[in-house]
């Protein structure tokens, strides 16, 4: 009963000590991102209401991110990064339209961004910031 028990303990610390010192890559990931010199913008409608939980990554990240609640974004300088428009739809002119525009934060619209998206082509954002993307559409803006 005394070896089982050293044994147990002995697993203990070996896996407590393995652990000590390491950083998780999720951690190394998140602190080099808010490191960088970031630009926050937001994906809303054409209200102004914002579109959260929508999934992106850019260049400078190493994991998935989902939009914030206000519709937030952030990115690095001449970072590209890529949007999952699944379960919207960018067709203009049906009854059930999911027109997204980027703006800043003082909601003044960002135009001209060029993107490409898996099914639409390729494009720029329009003078009011909306894009064109077809229905559940992956999407990739180049910030420069």
């Amino acid at each position: 009963m005394k070896k089982i028990v050293q044994g147990m303990v002995f697993v203990i610390i070996l896996f407590t000590l393995n652990n000590c010192g390491s950083v998780r890559e999720e951690q190394v990931d998140n602190a080099n991102y808010k490191r960088q010199h970031l630009t926050t913008w937001l994906l809303v409608d054409e209200l102004g209401y914002a579109y959260a939980e929508v999934p992106y990554k850019c260049d400078s990240m190493y994991q998935w991110r989902t939009t914030a609640v206000n519709g937030a974004f952030s990115f690095a300088q001449s970072d590209q990064c890529e949007f999952d428009f699944d379960g919207l739809n960018g067709h203009y002119g049906d009854a059930f339209d999911d027109i997204i525009r980027i703006v800043d934060k003082g909601h003044h619209v960002k135009n001209h961004i060029p993107y490409a998206c898996q099914y639409f082509g390729v494009s720029s954002t329009y003078g009011d910031g909306r894009f064109e993307y077809d229905e559940d559409d992956m999407c990739t803006f180049s910030f420069e």
